[in-house]
Formats: structure tokens, C-alpha cells, sequence
């Protein structure tokens, strides 16, 4: 976990990021510097490909970050949530503590004001071990799918069977959230988020999204600049936590 304050003010705006997996220092300041110039400041909080792989770690990181959000530096201020990829996974560990223990972490929830999910890994779990090898070995991408798949298979109680309550929490999470994905993106599952929004939607929560017919994963802002920051403005200012004056 990384805190990364920019001239933080007192009544600064913490925003919780959660980038993809083996994103590079450079590419995540670029969202940071979007939040820096609207008075927030930023928490990021990295996944690793352990915590995939053995779902039981990722929910000892997921209490730790807990932890850290309800210290004294975070507790009485409102969050924002920012999920990229692998990151709405890690984001998930958290609302599966949540969900155990609802009355601890009542006021925690109430703190949480929106979600942005950007290029989730969503879908089958052919989806999940393309993931892993496109991002981890990309040229032993064949290889390491097989694997990753057989692997899932063979230790099912300990990571498939995680994976499913994660979902399930996560499309019964209530949320004020903004989904950025596009068409053809080959980790995230176009209908299957399409139809996680109109679960959503059908039960009352506000959802936005923002879906591209051709995007990169985890590269809407530098694929389509002017529609993703207009969009993000757009949710921010629906509950406040933009100035109408601010520019992103």
C-alpha cells in the first residue's frame, strides 16, 4: 500500500486506487494527477498475483487495507473507490469482510460514496487464467493458460469456489458506480458486465457506464481521452465530490 498525498489539505478528499496488475509507476501518476487536480488525495493499493492465485491471502491483504481505512488518518472521510482490472478483484476481499461482519463495518460503508470499476476482469474462468497470462507471460500466453486453468481446476475449493462468493458479493455490493469497458476486450466479459448493470440498476442503485466498441484494457483514458474524463466529471460532480468550477 502505497499513500501518495498531493499538497493534501485537511478536508482532502481520500480516493482508494486499485490498478492492474503490473501496472508501471508512470501510467498509474496519470490517474493520480486527474484526482490531485480536484483536491483528493491518493491511497494505492497494488495486487499481486499470489493474492489471485491463492484467494485465502487475498483476503488477509483485503482486512489489512481495512485496517488501514478505518486508522485515524481515514476515518471520518468520505472514500472514493478507483478499480482497475485485477483491482476490482482486490477491492472485492474487502466486501467480502464487509459482508462477514456487517455491524463492524457499518460506518465504513456508509463513508463510501462511489465506485469506479474500469476494465474489470469479468467472466468465465477462461477469462481469468487469459488474464493471468497475457499480463504475467505474454509470450508463453498458451501455455500459461492451460496451466492457470488446470491449477484453478484441480484446487477448486481453494480458489474457484472463493471466486464465486466474491461475485456474488459483489453484484449484491450497494453502489453509486461508474463502469468503463468496451467491446472487445478479451478480460472482460462485455455482456456479462452489461448484465451485472442491470442487476443494479433493476434494484434501484445509480450506475453509469461508458462502453467503447474497440478500447484497450485498462487504456480508456489514453484511447479515448476527452470521453473518459468528461464522463468521470460528469459522476463526480452527481454527488459532489467535484467543485462544478474544478477541471479535470
Amino acid at each position: 500500500m502505497q499513500h501518495v498525498p498531493h499538497q493534501p489539505l485537511p478536508q482532502a478528499q481520500p480516493m482508494l486506487m486499485l490498478p492492474w496488475l503490473g501496472s508501471r509507476p508512470q501510467a498509474v501518476a496519470k490517474y493520480c494527477e486527474i484526482y490531485f487536480r480536484i483536491g483528493f488525495d491518493v491511497l494505492i493499493v497494488e495486487s499481486e498475483v499470489s493474492q489471485f492465485l491463492w484467494p485465502r491471502w487475498g483476503l488477509d491483504y483485503g482486512a489489512r487495507v481495512l485496517d488501514v481505512l478505518q486508522s485515524d488518518r481515514f476515518v471520518s472521510r468520505p472514500l472514493l473507490v478507483h478499480a482497475f482490472s485485477i483491482g476490482g478483484y482486490t477491492f472485492t476481499q474487502l466486501l467480502v469482510h464487509m459482508s462477514h461482519d456487517t455491524q463492524k463495518y457499518h460506518s465504513f460503508t456508509k463513508r463510501i460514496k462511489g465506485h469506479i470499476y474500469d476494465s474489470l476482469v469479468l467472466g468465465s474462468l477462461e477469462r481469468m487464467a487469459t488474464g493471468l497470462s497475457k499480463n504475467l507471460f505474454p509470450r508463453l500466453e498458451s501455455l500459461v493458460k492451460r496451466a492457470s486453468i488446470l491449477y484453478f481446476r484441480a484446487f477448486k475449493c481453494h480458489t474457484v469456489d472463493y471466486f464465486n462468493t466474491g461475485i456474488n458479493v459483489f453484484r449484491n455490493n450497494p453502489v453509486t458506480a461508474l463502469v468503463f469497458f468496451c467491446q472487445n476486450d478479451t478480460l472482460c466479459d462485455p455482456e456479462v458486465m452489461e448484465e451485472i448493470i442491470a442487476y443494479w440498476r433493476k434494484r434501484g442503485m445509480e450506475v453509469t457506464d461508458r462502453k467503447w466498441e474497440e478500447s484497450t484494457h485498462a487504456g480508456h483514458l489514453r484511447r479515448h481521452p476527452q470521453e473518459y474524463l468528461s464522463t468521470l466529471e460528469t459522476f463526480l460532480q452527481s454527488f459532489s465530490m467535484v467543485p462544478l468550477k474544478a477541471k479535470m
